[in-house]
């Protein structure tokens, strides 16, 4: 009986940090991480919406030779060739269970818009977003870190 305790005991013990890095809201300004470079590339305003999360881009982190107020000339819906600052890249996630799910992501590089979904990390401190192609596992994710 007591190995049957303990057991129970240590999976509770080692279940709390998963269920703190959970309860935290993606509500908030955030700094985007390329996931290739490492380096930071945006920052991302959440907002909820009756239910449903929107992330819009406040501001972009561009070398001294970039153009600094690109538009995206890739986007084929009605995004084309609008200004990338200020657009609304982030749309209909909704919260299930421990994630934010069912929404779409657009990557401005490339145009292309994505499925997506968005889980809050280390008690609100870390988001982990991913965009994908039909099932999560095939597509990539990327850490955003608070910024407020």
């Amino acid at each position: 009986m007591r190995p049957l305790l303990t057991l129970s005991l240590l999976a509770a013990i080692a279940a709390t940090p998963l269920a703190m890095a959970q309860d935290g809201s993606p509500v908030g300004l955030w700094k985007t991480i390329d996931d290739a470079s490492g380096k930071p590339t945006a920052l991302i305003r959440i907002t909820e919406q009756q239910g449903e999360l929107q992330g819009k881009i406040e501001k972009l982190f561009r070398a001294p030779n970039e153009d600094q107020n690109p538009k995206c000339v890739q986007c084929t819906d009605g995004r084309k060739d609008q200004p990338i600052v200020g657009m609304t890249i982030v749309t209909g996630l909704k919260k299930t269970g421990d994630e934010y799910t069912g929404g779409e992501i657009l990557d401005p590089k490339n145009g292309k818009v994505y499925k997506s979904k968005l889980t809050v990390r280390e008690g609100g401190k870390k988001v982990e977003v991913r965009g994908f192609i039909g099932m999560p596992m095939f597509g990539r994710s990327q850490v955003w870190l608070r910024q407020e």
